[in-house]
């Protein structure tokens, strides 16, 4: 299991940001999708998931993070809109239906100030 994430940045409170990762090593089409999170100082944290049928956010994020993928590529992607100073952390994408202990690339950085 291959996870590799992009996409983090800087951006001012209000902003927006398009996380991606790239996958290889499994039958991604049929697995549960992730995107856990981790705050300066905190643990792991649930974001969204999805698979075949289901999408599924954490009530921090609902209505403004927008989980996708794209079976053909073997990514996963988070729209994040309207970023908050404490949406920031580092993100991960997560493979399995555990999302905080399942296989994790190496995440991407995510700032958002005030």
């Amino acid at each position: 299991v291959q996870l590799v994430e992009s996409g983090g940045g800087s951006v001012q409170a209000g902003g927006s940001l398009r996380l991606s990762c790239a996958t290889s090593g499994f039958a991604f089409s049929s697995y549960r999708m992730n995107w856990v999170r981790q705050a300066p100082g905190k643990g792991l944290e649930w974001v969204s998931s999805i698979w075949p049928g289901t999408i599924l956010y954490a009530d921090s994020v609902k209505g403004r993070f927008t989980i996708s993928k794209d079976n053909a590529k073997k990514s996963v992607y988070l729209q994040m809109n309207s970023l908050k100073p404490e949406d920031t952390g580092v993100y991960y994408c997560t493979a399995g239906n555990s999302p905080i202990i399942s296989p994790r690339g190496q995440g991407t950085q995510v700032t958002v100030s005030s």
